[in-house]
C-alpha cells in the first residue's frame, strides 16, 4: 500500500450501484483483466479514457449499492483507483472493497469539498485527506490494524498467502 495516494478525483451522485460500476451483463467473466475493460462502460463512458492510476472516487450516499457481486470493486482497482471516499457505502460492496484490497472512507463532511479533475492526496497511516485544489484537509477514522493489514497485502487472499508462506517457513 502507498504510504500517499495522490491523483484526481472522479465525482459521482448518490446510489451508484453496482451495475452502473460494472454492468451484469459481464458477470460471467472472472479475471481482474477481463473485467476491467467494462467499468463504468454504460454509466461513465469516458471513465477508462481518463482513469489513471491513484485516481480516486468520490460520491454520496450508498455507494456501491445493488447486488453483493465482487466484480465491481475489482474492475475498479484493476483500472488503478487508488481508493474511494463516499458519505456512505453499501455494506457488501465496503466489504468486498476491503477484502480486494481497496480502501473505502465513509468522511461525509470530505465529500462535499470535491470536484471532478480536483487533485487529491490521501494518507491512511496519517488519516488524512487533502483537497489539492481548495487547500482543504479532513481527517478519516482510522482504520483498525487488523483491516490496514489486510489493505497492505493487497487483500485478504493475498494476506492469507503471505501467512501461510510465512507459517510454512517456520516448520
Amino acid at each position: 500500500m502507498a504510504e500517499l495516494i495522490q491523483g484526481k478525483v472522479f465525482r459521482y451522485g448518490r446510489d451508484i450501484n453496482t451495475d452502473y460500476i460494472l454492468p451484469g451483463r459481464y458477470l460471467m467473466l472472472s479475471t481482474a483483466q477481463e473485467l476491467g475493460p467494462h467499468c463504468f462502460e454504460d454509466y461513465d463512458p469516458n471513465f477508462l479514457k481518463t482513469v489513471q492510476p491513484g485516481d480516486v472516487i468520490v460520491g454520496e450516499e450508498n455507494f456501491g449499492g445493488g447486488s453483493s457481486r465482487e466484480h465491481a470493486p475489482v474492475a475498479l482497482k484493476v483500472n488503478g483507483v487508488a481508493c474511494i471516499i463516499a458519505k456512505s457505502f453499501a455494506r457488501i460492496f465496503y466489504r468486498n472493497a476491503i477484502n480486494i484490497g481497496l480502501p473505502v472512507l465513509e468522511v461525509p463532511e470530505a465529500v462535499g469539498d470535491f470536484q471532478a479533475g480536483d487533485g487529491i492526496e490521501v494518507s491512511l497511516q496519517q488519516g488524512t485527506i487533502k483537497n489539492l485544489r481548495s487547500g482543504r484537509s479532513f481527517r478519516i477514522k482510522p482504520y483498525p490494524p487488523e483491516i490496514l493489514e489486510i489493505i497492505s497485502a493487497g487483500g485478504l487472499m493475498n494476506l492469507i498467502k503471505q501467512k501461510q508462506a510465512v507459517s510454512a517457513a517456520v516448520r
